[in-house]
């Protein structure tokens, strides 16, 4: 792969990245970007924001721009973006008009950014929001912001020449994001934290000139599968828009807890999760545990019973253990876990004995629980109304008291909650309990 690394000489921190780029490259690495692609350094009179179609003299696969970032609010910033215009073309390139992306180069350079980044310094996002945007390569700009004094800063022009030349860009999942400010807070937070990796991000105050052809070019020009909608950012008919588009162009959206769900797994056997988990229980939601690679979906249910004991006695605890396991589980309304969960075929056999093991061994923690057999035997005592009326306890403040075992005076007797009580048990059977046990 050629890739081009492009400066202006106009441009102070575009210089000083550059220098540090060649003082690197002149020293013992390792730097992955210099090993396993042919780099090639230009220099140009202008500012980078105008250079439309410079990758058709260059010839190469990726350009990166290394340049200076300002801001009204002048702060030590570490950014990357893409190039675009989402409205008119105020700073470079043509108006409603998106240059190519890189995601994953971005999100290489981002992480690597955050690890690298001086202290005091922000790593970010931006959004798309300059030129040039007459391109046919993918590009990214990566920038030092925000004074003079950061420009020229030798630790900012280190950490950024690290961090291009570490750049190993990894498997992503492709996205376009929308909502949120100029340094798109969640989309970046998302971005450290899992393989979701964005190309152009419109800002909340943009929303308003968006329409189906914008929503495609962002899609086509990102390579996007999916999309991410901050909507802490966006206002409910912002929302509802931006949904009813993605709807009709076909592209899912993913909140931010499904994409740091997805972890390792393979994209299309997510998708087909997915699509699993919806003939299941239409509606549904899928969160993924520690489902990883690629495969068919299965289906494991597990006794309908005892997933519901289990959450009753520890449902934090059993969720938490999912995450060890190569498990999606579903929820459905109030329904928290549904007794159904998708592995992949080669997974089912062994998931069906560890979860089974798993909800026996939280709810024989309990005292109340107890092996008998091939039954699992849950004893529980509550409150009944019906013996409090019999003593003369009148319906109202009084059973809320005993419910809550505690005693109460009544015409100079004690009532106490276990004369109130019932005792109630439930026997699940499971084959083989005392294995599991």
């Amino acid at each position: 792969m050629r890739i081009a690394l492009v400066s202006s000489r106009q441009d102070p921190a575009g210089a000083h990245i550059r220098r540090h780029l060649l003082e690197l490259l002149n020293r013992a690495g390792p730097w992955p970007l210099a090993e396993r692609h042919d780099l090639a350094f230009h220099e140009v009179e202008g500012r980078l924001i105008e250079q439309d179609r410079i990758d058709e003299e260059i010839g190469a696969d990726l350009i990166i721009f290394v340049s200076r970032h300002s801001s009204r609010q002048p702060i030590p910033a570490l950014t990357v973006h893409v190039t675009g215009n989402y409205g008119a073309a105020e700073l470079g390139g043509e108006a409603r008009s998106l240059a190519p992306a890189a995601p994953e180069w971005m999100h290489a350079v981002l992480q690597n950014l955050a690890r690298n980044a001086p202290e005091g310094y922000r790593v970010s996002y931006e959004v798309t929001h300059h030129g040039p945007t007459a391109l046919a390569t993918p590009s990214l700009f990566v920038e030092i912001g925000s004074t003079p004094a950061e420009w020229n800063d030798p630790l900012a022009g280190r950490a950024v020449a690290e961090s291009i030349l570490s750049a190993e860009p990894q498997e992503t999942i492709n996205l376009i994001g929308f909502g949120g400010t100029h340094y798109a807070v969640r989309q970046t937070e998302i971005a450290l934290q899992s393989r979701g990796a964005f190309g152009h991000i419109m800002p909340s105050r943009q929303v308003g000139v968006l329409d189906p052809g914008l929503v495609r070019r962002m899609q086509g020009a990102s390579g996007a599968v999916a999309a991410y909608l901050d909507k802490k950012a966006l206002s409910r008919s912002e929302a509802a828009l931006i949904e009813r588009l993605l709807d009709d162009l076909g592209l899912i959206r993913l909140t931010e807890s499904e994409i740091l769900d997805i972890g390792a797994a393979d994209w299309d056997t997510y998708l087909r999760i997915r699509r699993f988990a919806d003939e299941i229980a239409p509606g549904c939601r899928v969160r993924l545990h520690r489902l990883q690679g690629a495969g068919t979906p299965a289906a494991v249910t597990v006794d309908p019973d005892l997933v519901e004991e289990t959450l009753k006695f520890d449902k934090d605890g059993f969720l938490n253990a999912l995450d060890e396991l190569p498990v999606a589980h579903l929820s459905k309304g109030s329904i928290e876990v549904l007794p159904t969960f998708i592995t992949l075929e080669n997974e089912t056999s062994r998931l069906a004995n560890d979860l089974t093991t798993l909800c026996a061994k939280l709810i024989l923690i309990n005292e109340n629980a107890a092996v008998s057999g091939d039954h699992l035997v849950i004893r529980r005592m509550r409150f009944d109304p019906e013996k409090a009326r019999r003593l003369g306890v009148p319906k109202g403040p009084l059973f809320g008291v005993l419910a809550g075992g505690n005693a109460v005076e009544m015409d100079g007797r004690t009532i106490t909650p276990e004369m109130v009580q019932t005792e109630s048990i439930k026997r699940i059977r499971i084959r083989g309990l005392e294995r599991y046990a």
